[in-house]
């Protein structure tokens, strides 16, 4: 059993890569913009002052209340395009530097609002808060930390929003979350032995993250809003598999906690229609620091030396009739130190520009908005199964394109 610890030691350096591959994302894995146009335009800033779109369902469930219509459903796609580069210094086990480690990925979402009254609305949020892929190959200078990893995730948001009075409003709701991922990763064996391979399959949980958020009216041309979600924790169960290693296949499972995270934003009204808004966010990942990975009978903890992060921007739009625009430009801080960064999940501090456009006409609307994230160099300096590998990813973006159609009833 002692080569089978070894090998859950060795699978679990790639465990949580997955949740960083997809969506753009905060300075952890968590999504900052939701599939619609005014949210990738303004990359994230102005989603907790949003009152004009159905996707406050997921964003800011208070800000439902201001909607007009009696029923407001919004139909989006985004089309996500990573460039990841890994450039390496060292690679004591030689090896390929793994090329463009990115993988497209097409995402679709759907929100829908219905005004019970003037003062409550609900909501519905399809989203994929998590998806995508990352391939190095097997070849990589890295193989013994990561070779490949793959996320599917969709998340299901009902919401409530309630005007209190004419000036604050207060809204929740809860996501619930489908994750599965696959994952492969080398083995180091001795002597002039090939790479081994062990392959997480079909590793999948449910888990819920409860959401509030509120609004208030500072004065008429000043809006305050507020964003809170809770901790979730998930345990993805699946099947380990090996090649080229004298081992059965068996369980395997992996937790973390995903952590809370609060976020307060302004948005100020100008003349003719223009509009700022400006944001400050704060995430708890240092509760995700320590992770645990069970393969059958043994356990491995690992504390990633992960630090809370925040992150903060500004947006400027106009909306004004049937035509709008906004742009948009964030920072997120890093969650970890390049010492203690690991390739499986190279996470760095993050910028983020955007912009968008709309149109809406009597019943039928469409807008489109792009945006580009720059997720820092990342550099690496680690030791995976007494293999040492050092570099930096030289190319390191995701570009988002997303388009909405919402239909009024």
């Amino acid at each position: 059993m002692k080569m089978k610890s070894h090998i859950a030691q060795t699978v679990f350096l790639a465990g949580a890569a997955l949740l960083a591959t997809g969506q753009s994302m905060a300075a952890g894995f968590y999504l900052t913009q939701v599939g619609t146009p005014m949210s990738i335009g303004t990359v994230g800033v102005a989603n907790t002052t949003n009152t004009w779109g159905a996707d406050a369902a997921w964003a800011q469930p208070a800000g439902m209340v201001y909607l007009e219509e009696d029923t407001v459903g919004v139909t989006g796609l985004t089309l996500l395009v990573p460039e990841m580069k890994f450039d390496s210094s060292v690679a004591d086990a030689g090896g390929s530097d793994g090329g463009n480690a990115g993988e497209i990925a097409i995402i679709p979402s759907q929100f829908v609002v219905k005004k019970l009254s003037d003062r409550t609305s609900i909501g519905f949020a399809i989203t994929a808060p998590l998806g995508g892929a990352m391939d190095y190959g097997d070849d990589f200078v890295g193989r013994y930390g990561a070779q490949k990893v793959a996320l599917q995730g969709v998340g299901i948001s009902p919401s409530i929003g309630y005007k209190v009075n004419d000036r604050l409003a207060v809204g929740g709701g809860v996501t619930l979350t489908y994750t599965l991922f696959e994952e492969d990763v080398a083995i180091n064996l001795p002597g002039p032995a090939a790479d081994g391979k062990a392959e997480l399959d079909d590793l999948d949980d449910w888990g819920y993250q409860p959401f509030l958020g509120l609004t208030y009216a500072v004065s008429d041309r000043v809006l305050f809003g507020f964003v809170y979600r809770a901790e979730m924790d998930v345990d993805l169960r699946g099947d380990i598999d090996f090649n080229g290693v004298p081992l059965p296949g068996g369980n395997a499972k992996l937790g973390w906690d995903n952590p809370q995270w609060a976020e307060a934003s302004l948005r100020f009204d100008l003349d003719d229609n223009y509009y700022v808004a400006t944001n400050l966010g704060w995430q708890d990942w240092s509760q995700f620091s320590e992770n645990k990975l069970t393969v059958t009978p043994g356990v491995t903890v690992l504390d990633r030396d992960w630090k809370d992060t925040w992150r903060t921007g500004i947006a400027f739009g106009h909306l004004d009739g049937t035509r709008g625009w906004a742009f948009g430009l964030s920072y997120d801080s890093s969650p970890v130190s390049d010492k203690n960064r690991t390739i499986d999940l190279p996470m760095d501090e993050q910028w983020q520009a955007g912009g968008s456009y709309f149109w809406e006409g009597e019943q039928l609307s469409y807008a489109l908005g792009a945006s580009v994230m720059y997720a820092g160099d990342a550099e690496v300096d680690q030791t995976a199964q007494g293999v040492r590998f050092k570099g930096e990813f030289d190319t390191n973006l995701i570009y988002s394109l997303g388009g909405t159609v919402r239909y009024t009833f």
